[in-house]
């Protein structure tokens, strides 16, 4: 019956090659998983003591039954490796996968059918028949890095072979010559000394091959890990691209968070003619999009479809923050879902005013600074010296402290990166005309509004400080024609402070927030925003699956800097 066996896998294969394709949209998935137990259980026959016949056996040379017997086992770890891959629908780890399915089939009836031989004939079957499954375009930066991972390993493995002989030159039974050291390094790789080396003697005989054999397996995980590595991002401003983002949020940017996505940590995705784009940037496998898009509304639909396609073509997850409530139906026509996050405080400055009982407590403050002789000057960048950018810098310095700039979504990343027209600074000066702190704000030119980024202060600032510099802003605001302050953003504020009754799950949410409030402060932005009595905009996470929340929740922590880590890699 077992002559059987290779026509038959023959027959499969080309049947599998003439098979209709039936879209499945978890297919990869079983395939990485048959791949994986196929990969198991070839290491686990490659181990377990057997002898060595099979059908082509008297054919082949006596050397061919121990050496594919032992080189079994770097086949099946490079299938390991290319799990991951194959589950992310990779175009690259489907060919390794295929071209060691196929070795490792040829491998098993060389050296003896067993269940390892339709174990590996089936995983090759399966990977033809479903190969248009696996169209992940792969990053075109590692072909380089792959050539280079193979000579590094190369040259690893032979000097450490080369010298570890030389060491122990004297457990050998012969004269170290090249040939003799490469003819033990070899048989160390394909793990046919497991038990210790016939020519060496001694301990260093026992351990030798068998540390080989583990740095063999461990470069073939390397070299395979990085040709199938999802795509890496670096984040890559380019002159042109930072000049058509920069007019298209002068001309489409109503919305208060358009101005952040100038930042110089982000990238631009357009659409072809490049009248509206989406700002990014990729952290922990998850393309973190910065807002809305910005652009011609009739623009959006195309090109938020376009970008959704781009990012899984790279195997990135797709997440919003701050999206806001207009735009979710289209992101729902594109199978993304939203989750609330918090509201936006935003001052409408023609209503807002210092008359009433509801803002006393600002009304008192912007009196007691005003009466201790605080004055403030409204400024644009050009005008700031370089006498008084130091002294802001040593401000913002000295009230961020250790902690590091943060801010993604809603924050500029550099105090002066921005020019006349896309920023403003309200300074408030202490009565000996020192610098005791400042607003930051960046300006939406289409939006008419001005949005907070930050506002650093010295530690001995009195009380009210910061409500009376913004009512300054406030006013002159006003009087330059915009209609609307973007103020701090209140994570979670209709759960902390509902205006409605709430559901169920938000009633538990709400109860898990108040639980960690003394932890987190979570309503401090609230309770300091509802001050001012502002208009609250909702804002969302936009997301594709429930089971990406965690992975999304993390690079967006890591994206704002609360994390050590601020993304780079895929």
């Amino acid at each position: 019956m077992k002559a059987v066996y290779l026509p038959a896998v023959l027959v499969a294969v080309v049947t599998a090659l003439l098979a209709e394709r039936r879209p499945a949209r978890r297919t990869p998935l079983v395939v990485a998983s048959a791949v994986a137990a196929g990969a198991g259980l070839d290491i686990l026959h490659a181990t377990l003591p057997g002898d060595d016949s099979g059908i082509l056996r008297p054919l082949t040379p006596d050397a061919v039954g121990p050496v594919t017997r032992a080189a079994s086992v770097l086949a099946a770890v490079a299938l390991l490796a290319a799990v991951r891959g194959l589950a992310r629908r990779r175009r690259r780890a489907w060919q390794v996968a295929v071209v060691v399915a196929g070795l490792s089939t040829v491998l098993h009836v060389l050296h003896g059918f067993n269940d390892g031989t339709l174990a590996s004939a089936v995983i090759l079957v399966l990977l033809v028949a479903r190969r248009q499954d696996f169209e992940g375009p792969g990053d075109v930066t590692t072909r380089g890095r792959a050539l280079a991972r193979i000579g590094l390993a190369a040259a690893a493995l032979l000097g450490y072979g080369m010298s570890s002989l030389w060491v122990n030159r004297l457990a050998a039974d012969r004269n170290l010559s090249l040939t003799f050291a490469l003819r033990e390094i070899g048989r160390g790789l394909l793990g046919l000394d497991l038990h210790g080396s016939a020519h060496l003697a001694g301990a260093f005989g026992e351990w030798f091959p068998l540390s080989l054999l583990l740095l063999g397996a461990g470069g073939v995980l390397w070299i395979v890990e990085g040709w199938t590595a999802p795509w890496r991002h670096r984040v890559v401003q380019h002159e042109h691209e930072r000049t058509l983002a920069r007019a298209l949020v002068h001309s489409w940017g109503t919305d208060t968070l358009v101005p952040f996505v100038l930042r110089s940590d982000k990238s631009y995705f357009f659409s072809e003619d490049e009248t509206a784009l989406l700002a990014y940037r990729v952290v922990g496998g998850v393309a973190v999009v910065s807002g809305d898009p910005i652009g011609p509304p009739e623009r959006a639909d195309r090109l938020v479809g376009d970008f959704v396609r781009f990012a899984r073509a790279r195997d990135w997850r797709v997440a919003i923050l701050g999206a806001s409530e207009r735009w979710l139906p289209l992101y729902a026509e594109h199978g993304l879902h939203a989750l609330y996050h918090g509201d936006e405080a935003v001052v409408e400055t023609p209503q807002f005013s210092l008359e009433g009982r509801a803002v006393r407590k600002v009304r008192q403050s912007v009196h007691r600074l005003t009466g201790a002789g605080y004055h403030a000057a409204i400024l644009q960048p050009s005008e700031l010296d370089a006498a008084l950018r130091a002294q802001l810098e040593q401000v913002a310095r000295e009230w961020r402290g250790n902690t590091p700039e943060r801010g993604f979504v809603m924050a500029l990343d550099a105090l002066f990166a921005l020019g006349d027209g896309d920023a403003v600074f309200v300074v408030g000066y202490a009565p000996d005309d020192r610098p005791a702190g400042f607003l930051h704000f960046a300006l939406s030119s289409a939006g008419h509004a001005l949005s907070l980024s930050s506002m650093p202060r010295r530690r001995d600032t009195p009380n009210g400080f910061n409500e009376w510099l913004i009512c300054e802003a406030i006013g002159w605001a006003r009087d330059a024609g915009y209609d609307r302050v973007s103020l701090n953003f209140a994570p979670f504020a209709a759960l902390l402070a509902p205006q409605r009754e709430l559901t169920l799950s938000q009633q538990l949410m709400r109860r898990s927030l108040l639980a960690l409030k003394g932890h987190f402060q979570l309503d401090n932005l609230l309770i300091f925003n509802r001050k001012f009595l502002p208009a609250w905009q909702r804002r969302f996470v936009v997301y594709e699956s429930r089971r990406d929340l965690p992975r999304v929740g993390i690079a967006a922590l890591a994206a704002e800097a609360y994390l050590p880590f601020h993304g780079g890699r895929r």
